[in-house]
């Protein structure tokens, strides 16, 4: 512990002035309580330890939906069936995990207070893209332990209150930021569940819809992708589905999911490619497209 304590009242580190970052406290305080300053010992190959996988984002024109499925793995094993990736970040925001679950969490903690940190020390609510940078500087702490395996992808997203819009932010395992349009997804299932969000986004869906069209998009990633689950009617364990818009964060309960859940799995027993996107073709004259 850094400087001298008498044993009564407060260390001086927390009295002291300084930044409004958190991350930033702690690392000059104790910085071995960082996610990514933990001492690991070398072995002979890669750490096992649970993986998180699909996270999924759409916006549509009063915010924007966040979902991830619920299954974590470990090697081909199913290390959870109903493990959390979808977190509110603060009030109107929310961040997704993939990579290395036990980290991922802690990260996702530590941001957390980081954003109530700054608040209370400015007075003021950090910009959405200013909290988009937070999560990066703190994703470029834990490259160490991304080059021994132990990885970190989030997914973040919020409504920009400037704007009036809600906005999507990608990153790579060095902190490198993203700015995502319309949709993104990240993790194992990624692929399959980006090829489904691009076929089935619209300009114009409303919150119903853009949840849909996430679950829709996680079910396509399961569908393919051993590490994402699906929907588990018989044990009623759902995706974890955030919505942040004008009002500020909401976590969709299980009870609005559940005939979702139902609807789509319905469809898929009787189309299992799932919906299909309309087919437009060029008009001869004018080089438009119109459907058929």
């Amino acid at each position: 512990m850094s400087g001298s304590w008498n044993g009564s009242g407060l260390p001086p580190a927390y009295l002291a002035g300084g930044s409004s970052s958190f991350t930033e406290f702690l690392a000059s305080h104790d910085p071995s309580l960082l996610p990514g300053r933990r001492a690991t010992t070398a072995g002979p190959g890669a750490l096992e330890a649970p993986h998180g996988t699909t996270v999924v984002a759409v916006t549509y024109p009063g915010g924007v939906v966040m979902a991830g499925d619920r299954r974590a793995t470990m090697g081909n094993i199913i290390a959870q069936r109903d493990i959390e990736k979808v977190f509110p970040a603060d009030e109107w925001s929310c961040v997704g995990i993939a990579g290395t679950a036990g980290i991922a969490v802690e990260m996702v903690r530590l941001f957390q207070v980081e954003l109530e940190h700054y608040e209370k020390i400015e007075g003021v609510i950090l910009s959405l893209e200013g909290k988009a940078n937070r999560l990066s500087l703190m994703l470029r702490g834990n490259l160490g332990m991304a080059m021994q395996g132990l990885a970190v992808v989030p997914l973040f997203a919020g409504f920009d209150l400037e704007r009036g819009s809600g906005r999507i932010f990608s990153y790579d395992v060095t902190g490198g930021r993203y700015e995502e349009h319309r949709h993104h997804g990240v993790g194992s299932g990624s692929l399959f569940a980006r090829g489904s969000l691009k076929k089935l986004w619209r300009e114009d869906l409303s919150e119903q819809d853009a949840i849909s069209v996430a679950m829709e998009a996680l079910y396509d990633a399961a569908d393919d992708d051993s590490a994402t689950g699906g929907p588990d009617l018989t044990r009623r364990i759902y995706p974890v589905v955030a919505q942040v818009g004008a009002d500020g964060y909401r976590r969709v309960p299980d009870e609005e999911l559940d005939p979702l859940a139902r609807a789509i799995v319905a469809r898929r027993t009787a189309t299992a490619d799932g919906p299909v996107a309309p087919v437009t073709e060029v008009g001869p004259a004018t080089g438009g497209t119109e459907t058929p």
